[in-house]
């Protein structure tokens, strides 16, 4: 098999866009990860495209829209980790020898509120039974009941992703926050206030796979997406539904062993990390889940300063899906896209210094999980 380089990106700032259209928002980050990739028309032999609420054929509309139509074009839905699957094939098309390079994007405008899913029946969702804030509560119950998370590690949670947020100029809230603001928010569904979730809101973000090496180019030491095996009943497949008694491991778990396996590293060796933070308390579970701490050690990692810049492992130093919103299809690719930036040394006030290897994780409905590792 042959290495997969990242060897454009591309990024539209994520936030809400009434005056643009979705193709729009493609078409704009497409164009920056082909230019930073310095290839145009003919440059590329297939592209995947994730997306949830797109519609129909959404990829091959921003390429129509750009002239650059004519090639295999799969459009790709895997709920939260749509790009992350997306990136996963172009990754599989370049390694095989199927195609040089391939480009590979995500987009969405997402409807305010909450993330509705015709995933759920509407029986369902009406009952409750669905990836509602009341889940997300639950599922952060549990972690404050087997990992001694407390209301004060959340809130410290959105604080240090908002504070980070301030630093990237694709974000969609750029304000720092302080523990005492977001334990004063809006109780949403108890314990999680309004400020411990994230905002479904737009954006779009694109990558060049390719089999050449570049000057910049970062390495994909592993692109890997699990589904789930079913039995939790705080899993995302099946909110609310399932056995509680055993052990079972999750998507997350499964993907991290095997990129960590292919990739020839383990989270030890990681430098930066970017992760699925839909609401604190899943950023605390994703930790857990990578291997970042041990097992229902996620309240003692917070409170020791774990994910903060300047600590050994800085995780969302992008700010987050709290601080940058959270477009479906497009927020897998910026994780990478962030960490590309991090790896060439490009990421500005946010850099980490000396970053080698970094982690990008999402998660979400199916359940699917998709764990990628960059390095350079």
């Amino acid at each position: 098999m042959r290495t997969v380089n990242v060897t454009g990106v591309g990024l539209r700032p994520f936030g809400r866009f009434p005056e643009l259209s979705l193709t729009a928002l493609g078409a704009e980050a497409v164009r920056a990860a082909l230019a930073d990739a310095g290839i145009g028309r003919g440059g590329f032999q297939a592209a995947f495209c994730g997306t949830v609420y797109g519609g129909v054929a959404a990829g091959h509309k921003v390429l129509t829209a750009l002239g650059l139509s004519g090639v295999p074009m799969v459009n790709v839905e895997a709920g939260c980790a749509s790009g992350g699957a997306a990136l996963a094939l172009g990754a599989t098309a370049v390694a095989s020898g199927r195609a040089d390079a391939v480009l590979v994007f995500g987009l969405e405008k997402m409807p305010r509120g909450m993330i509705r899913s015709s995933f759920f029946e509407p029986w369902r969702e009406e009952a409750g039974l669905a990836a509602t804030p009341a889940y997300f509560a639950l599922r952060a119950q549990r972690l404050m009941l087997e990992s001694d998370v407390t209301l004060e590690d959340l809130a410290r949670v959105s604080v240090k992703n908002h504070r980070h947020g301030v630093a990237n100029p694709y974000a969609m809230y750029r304000r720092a926050v302080s523990l005492e603001e977001v334990l004063a928010s809006a109780v949403v569904c108890e314990p999680l206030r309004l400020l411990m979730l994230c905002a479904p809101n737009e954006g779009a973000a694109a990558v060049v796979l390719a089999a050449r090496p570049a000057a910049r180019a970062v390495r994909v030491a592993a692109a890997v997406l699990r589904s789930h095996l079913a039995g939790s009943v705080l899993g995302e497949h099946t909110p609310l539904g399932g056995l509680t008694g055993e052990r079972i491991s999750t998507p997350t778990e499964m993907a991290a062993r095997a990129a960590y396996e292919e990739a020839g590293i383990g989270p030890a060796d990681l430098d930066l990390v970017e992760l699925q933070d839909t609401d604190a308390g899943r950023e605390i579970l994703s930790v857990e889940e990578l291997g970042l701490c041990p097992r229902h050690g996620g309240g003692r990692w917070v409170r020791d300063g774990g994910g903060e810049m300047g600590s050994r492992l800085p995780v969302n130093a992008s700010g987050g899906l709290l601080a940058k919103g959270e477009p479906l299809g497009a927020s897998a690719l910026a994780q990478v896209v962030e960490l590309t930036w991090q790896l060439r040394g490009e990421a500005g006030p946010r850099q980490v210094p000396g970053a080698r290897a970094a982690l990008a994780h999402t998660v979400g409905r199916g359940a699917n999980a998709c764990v990628v590792i960059l390095s350079r």
